[in-house]
């Protein structure tokens, strides 16, 4: 069946709606990286609970400036206040602490869990002000949830994923429905941990993500290189316990 842009955008719109009168809920804090998928999640949490109940965070921790600004052109467009919590000091200060007892995977897996532990204050501190809670929505889409390619503790935790169920290409399209701004819709996937894109660091494209998901044809290294990944990060999933006899 061919997505239906506009269909699953007015879903998922009513979706959050019907959400947050069930459970007595009022705004999000949001994570706004400057990539497609925090530009769409802020898209669709405003158009579903007004501007003034969004709040945007940026949290730069030596990030590029571009995307910086690329998080302002979604805050202006979409009118949603947007609050800068640089973590470069608190990061760097983690590091030192540690002296030698650090491995780089560490070091590039604290960042968002630096970013995430900043959210939930955020969403705590809203909460207190406006005295109705606020949550966190996550902004992780299908094809990264199927491999693991989140941070377990850090942008892996939400309380609310809109995107979770949708594809790279079907988030585009719910962008395109919304106009979210092409400079930020068709950026290059980057998570900005380190110096390669998404599709580097993964091995494989989204494309072909989507594609085995889709149960569409791809060659056999590139699903062998899903398969490891779904495998290797199945931990990532959920808390792993022992059921009881």
């Amino acid at each position: 069946m061919e997505f239906n842009p506009k269909k699953e955008t007015n879903k998922t719109i009513q979706f959050i709606k019907n959400y947050y009168k069930k459970h007595n809920l009022k705004g999000v804090v949001i994570g706004i990286s400057g990539g497609k998928d925090s530009a769409v999640v802020s898209a669709l949490f405003t158009k579903a609970l007004g501007k003034e109940n969004v709040i945007g965070i940026t949290m730069p921790c030596h990030s590029k400036q571009k995307d910086k600004s690329d998080a302002q052109i979604i805050s202006d467009y979409f009118g949603f206040e947007l609050y800068n919590f640089d973590l470069t000091n608190i990061f760097d200060t983690f590091k030192e602490n540690l002296k030698e007892n650090r491995t780089e995977n560490g070091d590039i897996n604290l960042k968002p869990r630096l970013r995430m532990a900043t959210l939930y204050y955020f969403s705590a501190l809203f909460t207190e002000i406006k005295k109705a809670p606020y949550l966190v929505a996550g902004t992780g889409n299908k094809c990264e949830i199927y491999v693991g390619y989140f941070t377990k503790g850090g942008d892996g935790m939400s309380d609310i994923n809109v995107l979770a169920n949708y594809t790279v290409s079907e988030v585009i399209k719910i962008g395109e429905y919304l106009n979210v701004p092409k400079e930020v819709l068709y950026k290059t996937p980057s998570d900005g941990l380190s110096k390669q894109t998404d599709e580097e660091k993964l091995g494989v494209t989204y494309k072909e993500i989507e594609d085995y998901l889709n149960r569409k044809p791809i060659n056999k290294s590139s699903k062998q290189i899903i398969e490891t990944l779904h495998n290797n990060n199945k931990h990532k999933q959920g808390i792993i316990t022992i059921e009881r006899q």
